[in-house]
């Protein structure tokens, strides 16, 4: 099914647009290693999308049309990178939760110690008398 027109159109639409315009037939399926992306680990996305970039910028630059397969390899790990942020998210809320919880523990474990120690001075001032 083909996006709703206007001026901002869907990826789906261009890349029928290049197919028809190429003769080239055209598969709108990710690149078998965009599907790869969300195997690596956190910390080679920035380095993945720079080469994905890189490569993109190359082929416009170019006259080919391997662009369309790289635009799609781009966005993957853009996609990628996005379910991380919200994955990272989530888990930095979940963690400051917990530390919220910790430091109540921590707030009553310090009161408990100073009423102790209150205690513990009467205690020495009664036994002094």
């Amino acid at each position: 099914m083909r996006g709703v027109g206007g001026p901002l159109l869907c990826i789906s639409d261009l890349l029928n647009d290049v197919a028809e315009d190429s003769g080239v037939p055209h598969d709108h399926a990710p690149p078998s290693d965009a599907a790869d992306v969300s195997k690596l680990p956190p910390s080679d996305i920035p380095k993945l999308f720079q080469e994905n970039f890189n490569e993109l910028k190359g082929a416009l630059e170019g006259g080919d049309h391997s662009w369309t397969a790289l635009t799609l390899k781009l966005c993957s790990a853009l996609e990628t990178a996005n379910k991380l942020v919200d994955s990272s998210n989530s888990s930095v809320t979940s963690l400051s939760e917990k530390v919220d919880e910790l430091e109540r523990i921590v707030n009553r474990r310090d009161s408990a110690i100073t009423a102790a120690k209150e205690i513990q001075g009467s205690l020495k001032l009664y036994d002094q008398l």
